[in-house]
């Protein structure tokens, strides 16, 4: 198996690929054009990326089977285009989640007592202990959490430790799960961000959360409150963030921006860090050598899992529920052409088949096959599979609900 990994990789997980047997190109600097030919002419089977950007002309490039980001999200990866193409998107989330949650806090405590500005200032050779003396604090004070993931859950346990109340709001969050976190349950994000000091964003990307954190969720909080993201930019309205930023005194620490290089390094315009209130990092949430570390291994994993049995951990792009209506059930001996022959009819009637297993008993004598259909087989269908081969046992089709 051919692996071409196309951005900055821990050492460690080129070598675990190697050990699997697999041919491993590395090439950290490749990006559009020169990825397109990277795949066509390497005919790799894997492609392994971390910020670099994956569209459909990369795909048709070559003969990629997998695309894994080395991350928790997936949205600089064109997932409807590898899904039209077979081509499946695997990700490694909650590998990052200690790193990701430690810089979110980093960003808060900065804010808190402008550790950024205080430096500056000592490093221009001003002294003003009278201005930088001046802080709020932490301990006591309400952290609003907008998702609950794993990212979330460390928010929590850091929070604990330095006193403050926790509340938060997430999709599938309960009344019932939020007490066994020990955080107190709100119904929605207005509800959050009204009550919280500190509002810290931990949402993926999908069409439902793009910019969900909008003007209502700032017109809410508290004058002066801080906000952290360290999500993904577009869950957030940027141009009311910045409204909020000039006109309410709101502080903000962000480490992703709605126009970041696509490269490692590069020219940076985002107006939003130039306010005087905005506490930027440079999109590095997860970048420790602990969760690199972790993401290696677990690429490895889902490579190696996807080596031996064709299958793909944490796969973002199968279809949760098929157009399938209809179910065909067939018991038979384990006999060479009984499938063939099923399917044979199924497709002499063009009815398509959504998905399908076949489950071997004990001993390897008899199996059954279970075959999602987008339509129903008439009844001459069911008698010509029945009567067309002597090795099916029993055959019975049932509606779908």
């Amino acid at each position: 198996m051919k692996i071409l990994i196309a951005d900055k990789f821990e050492e460690s997980g080129i070598e675990g690929l190697k050990a699997l047997g697999c041919e491993v190109e590395c090439n950290p600097d490749l990006k559009d054009e020169t990825l397109v030919e990277a795949i066509r002419s390497s005919q790799a089977d894997v492609l392994v990326v971390r910020s670099t950007k994956v569209n459909a002309a990369m795909l048709d490039a070559g003969r990629l089977s997998l695309v894994v980001r080395a991350g928790a999200g997936y949205n600089t990866i064109d997932v409807k285009a590898a899904s039209a193409r077979g081509i499946f998107v695997s990700n490694c989330p909650g590998k990052n989640s200690v790193a990701v949650a430690e810089l979110a806090f980093g960003l808060l405590l900065a804010l808190d007592r402008r550790l950024a500005d205080n430096a500056a200032d000592l490093r221009a050779g001003k002294w003003n202990k009278k201005e930088y003396g001046k802080a709020r604090g932490l301990y006591g004070r309400t952290l609003g959490l907008i998702g609950l993931g794993q990212i979330g859950r460390e928010m929590i346990a850091r929070a604990r430790a330095f006193g403050m109340h926790v509340i938060g709001w997430s999709r599938r969050l309960t009344p019932e799960s939020a007490a066994e976190m020990g955080i107190t349950f709100r119904q929605s994000i207005i509800e959050v961000a009204s009550e919280c000091d500190i509002l810290s964003v931990h949402l993926a990307l999908t069409p439902d959360t793009r910019g969900v954190i909008s003007a209502d969720v700032f017109d809410v909080m508290p004058p002066g409150a801080y906000f952290i993201n360290t999500s993904r930019a577009e869950v957030v309205d940027q141009t009311a963030l910045s409204n909020a930023i000039k006109n309410k005194g709101l502080r903000a620490g962000l480490d992703v921006f709605a126009a970041e290089p696509t490269t490692a390094t590069g020219d940076f315009g985002d107006e939003i860090v130039k306010l005087p209130s905005v506490y930027g990092t440079h999109h590095i949430g997860a970048s420790t050598d602990q969760a690199q570390e972790a993401i290696a291994a677990e690429t490895v994993r889902i490579i190696r899992t996807f080596k031996d049995t064709g299958k793909v951990p944490n796969v973002v792009n199968l279809s949760e529920h098929t157009p399938a209506t209809h179910l065909l059930v067939v018991r038979h001996r384990d006999r060479p052409g009984v499938l063939a022959h099923v399917f044979n009819e199924i497709k002499a009637a063009n009815i398509n088949v959504q998905e399908m297993e076949n489950i071997v008993f004990e001993g390897a004598e008899a199996a059954i096959a279970r075959i999602g259909l987008d339509d129903a087989l008439s009844d001459d269908t069911l008698s010509r599979i029945r009567s067309g081969n002597q090795d099916i046992i029993e055959l019975n089709l049932l509606a779908l609900s």
